[in-house]
């Protein structure tokens, strides 16, 4: 990491000894400053950036949050839902300060002279910002991945293997293309904790309603990327790259959802380029062939299929489908999703691997993606302790009563299982309370008492009720006929 230099007695001592012809105007203070976009940008790309504009979100809280460990750290924003550029160290003169007057672009002075800053010259009343200085640029060795299907715009990269202490905390960021061409990021809308990301105008909005500027990076598409700079707190870090940007287009892969087995299913392709060399390909198992998908044996779940440019020119299609059954292949027993009667185990862990949705009462909470909640691990078992950025998923953990609906990708029959506190027994000790369980499978419903460990077992709709009356007759008549051949066995042995 640079050190920041500090001004050290001896420097002190050598500014005391400067000739008093040297006017204290011409002395060089150093601050932050808040820089518009477009200004903090000016001197790094030259002319191939023009106006940088500010980012309005619809999230207004989180064009705040700039404070020192927070999000959009080193931004500067309106107050409200406007990040409006870079705050930043700079050095300037007291005379060009004072020229500034009130429009000082919030200076605050510093202690001591920052690793890296900009030089603010003012002529005319108006302040020109320089490239940043910096006498140590660090370059970083780090892979670059680009993705062309993500939710933030057209294109993504993410800069992976990096080293333990890494700032990503970035004042800025651009983009430097094999043409000569500069492209500057902003934060929230291209810079996202450690993530770049632009649209080039085929996407145009993000999920939470955000318009996405993109007039600024439509060259980016077709273009190979060298350089990605990076402008941290301490200065340039540059990540050379050979990245291209394959060319976007409206078009779009539709696939028709089949049934899990043996079949086929139906997909076209719409605004496909008519230079795109088409090739298809899709997961293993698959073939692809004159617009069907065919498979043998596939079980249920979600699938891929993906449109390539045998030429590269182009981005690819990605499009996903569902294989679906009508079978339920699990039930809930001892705590765990386990197999049904007449499934296989592979189909039961087939669909614990294709969870999609618990809902327990009104709250329900997807097992994959953003904001996720695992109420079921990898091997069925249930997890009474998991919880949800609102709270516990079960307020009463094992000892409450639950109403459960179980739903996975390419099941139709979701699995719904009630959980109820079995009565206690009455024994010399004090038992505890533990949850009995009534799974449901389509149409069928069975009840069976949890062990200590709050588990339950559930069956099928030919499986005989506990309980019965029947079964308790049955049971006296047996112990009185036992009770009378004792009592004949005595007379016996007492004659």
């Amino acid at each position: 990491m640079k050190k920041i230099a500090m001004i050290s007695a001896a420097v002190l001592a050598a500014a005391a000894a400067v000739p008093v012809s040297v006017s204290a105007e011409d002395t060089v203070l150093y601050g932050t400053m808040n820089i518009p976009y477009t200004e903090f940008y000016a001197a790094e790309t030259g002319d191939s950036a023009g106006e940088v504009d500010a980012v309005t979100s619809a999230t207004k809280n989180k064009a705040l949050k700039n404070g020192e460990g927070e999000l959009f750290e080193g931004s500067f924003n309106n107050g409200e839902d406007t990040i409006l550029g870079v705050n930043y160290p700079v050095a300037i003169t007291q005379a060009d300060l004072d020229a500034l007057g009130e429009n000082n672009y919030g200076f605050a002075a510093l202690d001591s002279a920052p690793a890296a800053y900009k030089t603010v010259t003012v002529a005319d009343g108006k302040a020109s910002f320089s490239a940043v200085q910096d006498a140590e640029p660090e370059t970083a060795a780090l892979g670059v991945k680009l993705s062309t299907e993500t939710p933030w715009g057209d294109y993504l990269i993410d800069l992976t293997d990096q080293p333990e202490g890494f700032d990503t905390k970035y004042r800025g960021a651009i983009l430097k293309t094999t043409d000569g061409k500069a492209y500057p990021m902003r934060h929230e809308q291209n810079i996202w904790r450690g993530e770049l990301a632009w649209s080039s105008g085929i996407k145009t909005s993000e999920p939470h309603g955000n318009q996405l500027d993109y007039k600024l990076y439509e060259g980016l598409m077709g273009s190979t990327v060298n350089e990605i700079v990076l402008i941290t707190k301490n200065g340039y870090v540059t990540v050379s790259t050979d990245t291209y940007i394959p060319v976007k287009f409206a078009g779009a892969l539709n696939v028709t959802n089949g049934d899990a087995g043996t079949g086929s299913t139906s997909f076209t392709a719409e605004g496909v380029p008519a230079d795109y060399q088409q090739v298809y390909s899709a997961d293993e198992g698959f073939t692809v062939a004159d617009g069907k998908i065919s498979y043998t044996d596939a079980k249920p779940g979600s699938y891929a299929l993906k449109l390539s440019d045998d030429s590269k020119k182009y981005a690819d299609l990605n499009a996903s489908f569902v294989l679906e059954t009508d079978a339920l292949p699990v039930q809930y027993k001892d705590g765990k999703l386990v197999a049904a009667d007449g499934a296989s185990e592979e189909d039961a862990q087939n669909f614990i691997r294709n969870l999609a949705k618990v809902e327990v009462g009104e709250a329900a909470y997807n097992s994959t993606g953003k904001g996720s909640v695992k109420v079921f691990d990898e091997t069925g078992a249930i997890n009474f302790d998991a919880e949800s950025r609102n709270g516990k998923v079960f307020a009463d953990g094992a000892n409450g009563t639950y109403t459960m609906k179980i739903t996975a990708t390419g099941y139709r029959n979701p699995l719904t299982v009630e959980l109820a506190p079995a009565a206690a027994e009455t024994t010399t000790t004090a038992a505890a309370q533990t949850p009995a369980q009534t799974t449901t499978a389509a149409k069928s419903t069975a009840k069976s008492n949890s062990n200590a460990n709050s588990s339950g077992s559930s069956s099928s709709n030919s499986a005989p009720k506990t309980g019965d009356a029947g079964v308790g007759i049955l049971a006296a008549m047996g112990a009185a006929a036992a009770a009378a051949v004792a009592l004949t066995s005595r007379k016996r042995r007492e004659s």
